[in-house]
């Protein structure tokens, strides 16, 4: 018998700004499904998922939550006023015998629950909205960008919750990598229309050029079919008396076809001049040490930096990343150690604070006030790359239109900012390039068009991100810094590093979860006696148990207060219930990964 669908929209029509965004469009989301949302920058997906939430209101058509279904939505802008730390926040949707939940899932997400609001990062609090839902557990989960701001340990434990969950998810993501890993299905948002795919983010690239060539390929035969109609209406008018008015009618209905069809949007015109040739020898750094207060950021750290390396940097939140970054270019002293610059260097950075923006001021004059963008006595030029150029045209290079120039950036999302960025960062010549998390809320067409430009460019990058993907795509090397100190260079990516790191290293990073009973320093072996389904389960099985160990550990914590029974009998009665369900499951969990390794073996 089939399940009924836990959300239906039927005939949505939305309009903002008098441009229709979605017309007459429809959805179904069923159980199970694991979905990814994509489309360009701009598009409409948060906007359609928000109208999945119920959050926004189509002017035309229907929602429909199957009865008994919850709907949770991860907002990228929360609202915490009225709550005083970001674990009330994160708990206020929970049963207070559950709310020992938040603490579970802020451990894995790598933030506080105890943090003040009123002092929390815009990246924590996006966090502690991930955790609210992660902790509610709906049945069905809307996730719009819920990896940016977190760090590659963190989008790894999220993709091993999300890969271990039954609740269905929608998933905005700009991360290749996470949306291979999750989704079965594909939802794409064109120009006003959500196609389906059945299969996953893989293979999706492949199918979207597919369509677009097809797409291309009929109109380009209506475009041969409208010239044969219109040479055949002025050429025949001598011949003829009268017009045959069928014809003619059937050509206006063909004009008024291709007119009515919306052309794709370009791709940003990046483009980088790599100015000057710098010395082969980019930077030389010796012996650095750099603590802030009993926190070590390097420790004895050597590199050598030559002419055209791409070097990642990739580690935890908070470890130091860019500090390192600061100290190599000579804007940050070492406590201890040298660092030499090669000759010649011109250097331009990408701030992931977006700190060179001003929110308040237009695009405009964020590019015509910038002193190394401006032309002397013109206040519609900015130079670019040694050559004045309009600014609205060099506006619309990056996708930006004759409107958006004069509003202000704060009205802009988060991919509009990063392209604006972009552009600050290409009207200059520059031999080293500083990327300081150049990837967060950039669509994946955009991601593709600066891979391929670091590929070309010239000079040197130093680059900082989360996204795996693109770190192998572009890195030559990556120095992976750890804590304590320990910042180490390897040659290639992010997978050449994970691969290169000693083996109970490796153990530990590949592990679904910390802290599982699966043995960590044993290299990995690939089970040749079970069935593929059978290989999945005990690939997923010690992150399962470690999440009940930790669901135990929390709740027997809960229980140990020696008043809870006198005070709160029905709390004590659900905590000791939900006790014993964890404890038979964590026992039936570890007897099945045990029987699997046998099988294995």
């Amino acid at each position: 018998m089939a399940r009924a669908p836990l959300l239906q929209l039927s005939g949505i029509s939305l309009t903002f700004g008098g441009n229709p965004l979605f017309d007459g469009l429809d959805l179904v989301v069923q159980p199970g499904d694991r979905v990814a949302l994509v489309g360009r920058n701009g598009s409409g997906k948060s906007t359609l998922m928000k109208v999945m939430a119920g959050l926004v209101e189509p002017d035309a058509g229907t929602r429909v939550v199957s009865p008994g279904v919850t709907v949770g939505y991860m907002e990228q802008d929360p609202d915490l006023s009225g709550f005083a730390t970001l674990g009330d926040y994160a708990a206020s949707g929970l049963p207070e015998e559950e709310s020992y939940k938040v603490a579970v899932v802020a451990e894995g997400l790598k933030f506080s629950p105890e943090t003040p609001v009123v002092s929390a990062s815009g990246g924590e609090r996006r966090r502690a909205a991930l955790a609210k839902l992660m902790a509610e557990a709906p049945e069905l989960m809307l996730l719009d960008e819920p990896t940016n701001h977190l760090d590659i340990q963190a989008i790894q434990w999220l993709e091993r919750e999300l890969a271990e969950t039954r609740t269905a998810f929608v998933l905005i993501s700009h991360d290749r990598a996470f949306l291979r890993a999750l989704t079965k299905g594909t939802l794409w948002v064109d120009r006003g229309e959500v196609r389906r795919r059945e299969s996953g983010f893989d293979g999706f690239e492949e199918w979207r050029e597919q369509i677009w060539a097809e797409e291309d390929e009929a109109r380009h035969k209506l475009d041969r079919k409208i010239k044969a109609e219109a040479k055949w209406a002025v050429e025949g008018i001598s011949a003829r008396r009268k017009r045959n008015q069928g014809r003619v009618r059937a050509l206006a209905a063909l004009k008024a076809e291709r007119a009515g069809q919306i052309r794709r949007q370009g791709t940003a015109a990046l483009e980088l001049d790599s100015g000057a040739i710098s010395g082969k020898k980019v930077i030389e750094a010796k012996g650095l040490c750099k603590a802030f207060g009993a926190r070590q950021i390097v420790q004895d750290f050597d590199l050598r930096v030559l002419r055209g390396d791409r070097i990642a940097f990739v580690g935890p939140n908070g470890v130091g990343k860019t500090t390192l970054l600061k100290m190599l270019v000579g804007q940050e002293a070492p406590d201890a150690g040298t660092v030499t610059l090669g000759t010649n260097l011109q250097i331009a950075v990408f701030d992931q604070t977006r700190a060179q923006l001003d929110p308040a001021a237009s695009l405009w004059e964020n590019l015509t006030g910038d002193p190394l963008m401006s032309v002397s006595g013109a206040s519609d030029q900015v130079m670019v790359r040694g050559t004045p150029k309009h600014v609205v045209a060099y506006l619309k290079d990056f996708l930006f239109d004759e409107r958006q120039a004069r509003a202000p950036v704060k009205s802009l999302s988060g991919g509009e900012k990063a392209r604006l960025l972009l552009a600050r960062l290409m009207a200059q010549e520059s031999n080293l390039l500083i990327l300081d998390e150049p990837t967060n809320d950039l669509d994946v067409e955009t991601l593709d068009l600066l891979q391929d430009l670091l590929g070309e460019y010239d000079g040197t990058v130093l680059l900082v991100s989360h996204d795996r993907d693109f770190i192998d795509r572009v890195a030559t090397a990556t120095v992976a810094m750890e804590g304590d100190g320990n910042a180490t260079a390897y040659p290639g990516g992010w997978s050449d590093y994970v691969s290169q790191r000693p083996v109970a290293e490796v153990a530990v990073v590949a592990a679904p979860k910390a802290g599982s009973v699966a043995p960590k320093s044993a290299p990995a072996r690939k089970p040749e006696g079970l069935s593929f389904s059978q290989r999945k389960r005990l690939d997923v099985l010690p992150g399962v148990i470690d999440k009940l160990e930790r669901e135990i550990a929390k709740l027997a914590e809960l229980l140990e207060a020696p008043d809870l029974f006198s005070k709160e009998p029905v709390k004590f009665r659900k905590a000791s219930e939900m006790m014993a369900d964890r404890q038979a499951a964590l026992t039936a969990a570890e007897e099945e990964w045990l029987d699997l390794e046998e099988k294995a073996g």
